[in-house]
Formats: structure tokens, C-alpha cells, sequence
């Protein structure tokens, strides 16, 4: 899983999103096997996880420059 976890670091999140859509399909077409579905399952696992944390970093990147633009302190905005 190391080398998945690698290589979805290195996704952008429209990717990763992308390779999401991808692994439900699979998952919902009923044809992989039990080991497959679990393989696509950690994937997928991986891949929100992914996804969740990109999300929160944009958030905060997104909090920080309005902050500045409205000339706070970065880190006393209230949440």
C-alpha cells in the first residue's frame, strides 16, 4: 500500500476525485472478486482520506488570504 499511498500523494484532487468515480464503478458493476473489491476499498479509503485533507489545506489557504487581505493576523481569525 506504500506505493499506492505514493502515488496518490502525487495526485492532483480532480485526479483523485477521478480515480474515486472510477473505483465505484468497479465496485458497483458486482464483478471483482472479494479480494479486488477489498483492494479498491483501501484504495478508495485512501483516496477520501487524500481528498479530505487537500480540501482542509485549500480551506486554510483560502481563510489566510482573506485574512490578509483584510489586513488580520493570519492566525486570530475565528473559525
Amino acid at each position: 500500500m506504500d506505493k499506492k499511498k505514493t502515488e496518490i500523494e502525487k495526485m492532483t484532487l480532480e485526479a483523485a476525485m477521478g480515480r474515486l468515480e472510477e473505483i465505484l464503478r468497479l465496485m458497483d458493476d458486482g464483478k471483482s472478486t472479494l479480494e479486488d473489491s477489498l483492494a479498491l476499498f483501501e484504495e478508495g479509503t485512501a483516496l477520501v482520506r487524500f481528498c479530505s485533507q487537500t480540501l482542509e489545506e485549500a480551506k486554510l489557504r483560502v481563510k489566510e488570504v482573506t485574512a490578509a487581505a483584510e489586513g488580520q493576523p493570519a492566525g486570530g481569525m475565528e473559525q
